[in-house]
């Protein structure tokens, strides 16, 4: 490995980076899925060269916000577990999920190439966070025994499935607070 390679990217670099996602991710909310590069430089106040050494492709571009989107929400996991009770935590993070399947919507129209590698590893992140919260439920007798991640999942597919739809997003997450009202354990109602 050369020196070349080895060394970390340089903060100012990383910096760019980061405010090139987050034009791109507020671009994308704001203009729709045809915001241009060049728009997105433009909220980052950078310039169309800076865009395209971090993202060679519009593709690379959409890939990482969608990337960045799913880490920051598996990232929630810890927080939401040391802050409430861990049915609570569940049940906010399910609302954070609405939030990132109403995004990914946006995001996702934005790729134009193959995503199958791209979701395969965002849904390993979010059954793994899913899986982490619903055995701290369980455990703490915040959902009823026998209640797994799989089950959930089955449950919330249908709550996205409207997701296009005006006032999708405030339904799924009266959806949600049904659903986790009904997994309680009978001795926590």
């Amino acid at each position: 490995m050369s020196s070349e390679s080895a060394r970390k990217p340089r903060i100012d670099g990383q910096r760019n980076r980061e405010r090139l996602l987050e034009a791109a991710k507020a671009g994308f909310a704001e203009t729709g899925p045809d915001v241009s590069l060049e728009e997105i430089a433009r909220r980052a106040d950078l310039g169309i060269g800076s865009l395209y050494r971090h993202f060679p492709t519009r593709d690379a571009l959409v890939g990482a916000v969608y990337r960045r989107e799913v880490e920051a929400l598996a990232a929630t996991v810890d927080g939401l577990l040391i802050a409430h009770p861990p049915g609570e935590a569940l049940r906010r993070w399910l609302h954070l999920l609405v939030d990132y399947v109403a995004a990914k919507k946006l995001i996702v129209a934005a790729l134009s190439g193959p995503t199958d590698e791209l979701y395969a590893g965002s849904g390993q992140l979010i059954t793994a966070s899913l899986d982490r919260l619903v055995a701290a439920a369980r455990t703490a007798g915040d959902v009823r025994p026998g209640i797994e991640a799989s089950d959930l999942k089955r449950l919330m597919s249908g709550f996205f499935a409207g997701a296009a739809e005006p006032g999708w997003a405030d339904s799924a997450r009266r959806l949600v607070d049904v659903l986790v009202d009904g997994l309680a354990a009978p001795n926590r109602r």
